[in-house]
């Protein structure tokens, strides 16, 4: 399920699970628990450069804000054994925030909190990893939308990217763990936050591209990637809109989210070959596991 490309910097990427076929809501589910919550550092000085870090950054931009976000702890996946059964993967997610992201992922000494570990999961288990997500949206007239991020941004400014942000806790009521022990109560969140997982991506890209929600097609799971710097992990969907691209730009002039982009654009497949070079990682990774998508298409 794994696979690792090689590239410089910010645009290496791995693939943690790749899901070429496309896996509907029904074929995703979601394990909530605190067990998938990060482990404390046993060096204590780094634990303590969580704070020093946010504190420096909360003094440079007042806006900075602590909100709560899904840590990304594994997966589960599920071929089965009858060839009319659909694949069925479980995400296994706990629950972190944007400060301790901050002081772990993006600290620069990040690779100072993984472990040697040819786990993912017991590699990145002292750092926040919130479990972003991003959406190759495909227009009626076959073109894919890619923004470029404004130069205001915290993280890859002026780089490409796909629509995408955070599924979020708060949109099903979490705050913490605490109320969710019974079983029934277990089930019920569970299924809570594996409908986030797909509401939140229509959500930020009708906020960031403009698109009216009713143009979108139900979101097709893909897979995710992570970036090998600040191991950053991110949930990808595959989206169809009933809108053709030039309809699309002029859209975009006013999207909610539209300052954290400066431009949209609406390309082919060999001119997004040709952007992926300024691509984050993770964003590499989506357009990898989208080509993976689109081969398996062809295949069948």
């Amino acid at each position: 399920m794994e696979e690792k490309i090689s590239c410089d910097g910010g645009h290496e990427f791995k693939l943690l699970l790749s899901c070429p076929s496309g896996l509907s809501p029904s074929q995703v589910s979601v394990v909530f628990d605190e067990a998938y919550d990060r482990i404390p550092h046993s060096d204590s000085s780094l634990e303590h450069s969580i704070s020093e870090i946010w504190d420096a950054r909360v003094q440079q931009s007042s806006s900075l804000y602590n909100g709560t976000k899904f840590r990304y702890g594994g997966y589960n996946f599920d071929v089965g054994n009858d060839p009319k059964q659909q694949p069925h993967v479980s995400l296994q997610l706990g629950l972190t925030d944007y400060r301790t992201f901050v002081g772990t992922n993006l600290s620069p000494i990040w690779e100072r909190y993984l472990v040697p570990s040819e786990d993912d999961c017991i590699q990145c288990q002292h750092t926040s990893s919130p479990l972003g997500n991003g959406a190759v949206v495909e227009t009626s007239d076959k073109k894919i939308l890619v923004l470029q991020r404004s130069n205001k941004v915290g993280e890859f400014p002026g780089y490409f990217v796909f629509p995408g942000g955070h599924p979020e806790p708060q949109e099903v009521g979490i705050i913490s763990h605490e109320g969710f022990q019974e079983l029934n109560q277990c089930r019920t969140i569970n299924n809570k936050v594996s409908q986030e997982m797909f509401d939140s991506i229509v959500r930020e890209v009708v906020e960031e591209i403009g698109a009216p929600a009713d143009s979108l097609s139900s979101p097709i799971f893909i897979g995710i990637s992570r970036r090998v710097m600040n191991v950053r992990p991110t949930a990808f969907f595959f989206i169809k809109c009933n809108l053709q691209s030039d309809e699309i730009q002029q859209l975009y002039s006013s999207a909610q989210d539209g300052f954290e982009s400066t431009q949209l654009y609406a390309v082919s497949m060999s001119d997004l070959e040709n952007m992926a070079s300024k691509m984050p990682g993770c964003h590499r990774g989506g357009f990898a596991l989208y080509k993976l998508m689109v081969k398996t298409k062809l295949s069948m």
